[in-house]
């Protein structure tokens, strides 16, 4: 029997129209609601998002961002 192990993956996204701590938060909770996402880090200042997991789809991550009304550049 085989036994498959996932490592875990960081990548960073800019992300656009971030202006404050709600924005932050709307990000960070539609990202984290995806089953491959282990972690999620927003800072706003610099409009990036780190996202760590497994098997982490791009497409993904752009849609739950554009569901929190912001965009991936």
């Amino acid at each position: 029997m085989t036994e498959t192990t996932h490592v875990d993956e960081s990548r960073e996204y800019r992300v656009t129209g971030m202006t404050c701590s709600h924005c932050a938060a709307s990000v960070r909770e539609e990202v984290a609601e995806l089953p491959a996402v282990r972690t999620v880090d927003v800072d706003v200042a610099a409009g990036r998002l780190v996202v760590t997991g497994t098997d982490i789809d791009d497409d993904a991550i752009r849609a739950a961002v554009a569901d929190a009304g912001y965009e991936v550049v």
